[in-house]
């Protein structure tokens, strides 16, 4: 099959309507439909079908990579299986949240602890079949990636990533810092993601940290305790410096300099100015457009960091619209392209 980049978007199942199959593929993405332990909004775990859907809507010339169209990309299924459990855990998930805003006390409520241990026994196993599908995939030569759901779920993903025995960071692009030792119960929480990779992930060497402006006290002094493990860029700092004539391309230079050679890119959604993505599970004003994520990502490349992996979180679809889904669409894009360049220019230097 050919593809015209010129022509109608295909939907043809995959990302982008690429008629690329998983063996041809250089990168593969792995939706996970999950938003078990969001606490605020809901409706992430439908993220990865909007995505899909609004993807072949896409033009794909690209001013960093040339022939973009060309990138061998493939995104496995959506998991039925996944989503119909997720979508049956979500409401008591839902019922049990509300008990504790309302000021509950789990020991008062036992039917609330089987909730709790249901929703973590199918992340446990969320995260195994993550972890054996990414290392398969990586061994392969592939760049895996993961389309959230929300934070939680590339867990798993990084694990893989972990277990080749090799140093890496990890760039987060982010609202919150997710380092919270548990939330509200879950010890998997979308909250919880860097406090478990960086509990889990002994090649982990560095996780720099940008965008963050809504944060827990507790948050604050794990990173200042890390010894250096953690550099966190807030939004307040990086605004407060651009007040002040810093330039964006100065602080990307400062935050690309933090980081190791082999970098992990986790993208949240809710990274970006909320008037891009309204609907995700916990957006907070502030935040980037997607053009400074973009510049951030092809300074990354060209600064010979090399990608070896990705996620995309948090893009819920609206009810009314699918904006969210339409720059969910073109930051996976960016993503994508960023991770093809920097594959090719790897080969170029082996």
């Amino acid at each position: 099959m050919t593809f015209d980049p010129n022509g109608v978007g295909i939907a043809n199942g995959n990302i982008f309507g690429f008629p690329i199959r998983e063996n041809e593929a250089n990168i593969v993405i792995i939706p996970v439909p999950w938003d078990a332990t969001a606490s605020y909004g809901k409706g992430t775990s439908k993220g990865p079908k909007a995505i899909l859907e609004a993807s072949t809507q896409l033009d794909f010339y690209h001013p960093q990579l040339e022939d973009a169209y060309q990138t061998k990309v493939f995104m496995s299924p959506i998991s039925e299986e996944w989503l119909e459990l997720n979508d049956s855990l979500c409401q008591k998930a839902t019922d049990y949240i509300q008990f504790l805003e309302d000021g509950g006390q789990l020991e008062d409520k036992p039917v609330f602890k089987e909730t709790l241990n249901q929703i973590s026994e199918a992340q446990n196993a969320l995260g195994i079949n993550l972890r054996e599908r990414s290392s398969e995939l990586l061994k392969q030569g592939k760049i895996v990636s993961v389309i959230g759901g929300e934070h939680s779920t590339p867990l798993g993903l990084i694990e893989a990533i972990d277990m080749q025995g090799k140093e890496f960071g990890i760039l987060q692009i982010d609202a919150h810092a997710d380092l919270r030792d548990a939330y509200e119960g879950f010890d998997q929480s979308h909250a919880s993601i860097m406090f478990n990779v960086l509990k889990r992930c002994k090649n982990l060497k560095k996780l720099v940290q940008v965008g963050i402006r809504d944060i827990a006290q507790s948050e604050v002094e794990f990173i200042y305790s890390s010894k250096g493990r953690i550099k966190t860029f807030f939004d307040w700092s990086l605004k407060e410096e651009r007040y002040n004539g810093i330039t964006w391309a100065k602080q990307v230079n400062n935050i690309i300099a933090e980081l190791p050679e082999r970098v992990y890119i986790s993208f949240d959604i809710d990274g970006l100015s909320p008037d891009l993505c309204p609907n995700t599970g916990t957006p907070v004003t502030g935040g980037f457009s997607l053009e400074e994520i973009t510049f951030l990502l092809f300074q990354l490349v060209d600064s010979e960091k090399e990608i070896i992996g990705f996620d995309l979180n948090e893009v819920a679809p609206g009810k009314n619209d699918d904006w969210d889904a339409n720059v969910g669409a073109r930051a996976l894009w960016n993503l994508v392209c960023a991770a093809e360049k920097s594959r090719k220019l790897k080969v170029g230097r082996t």
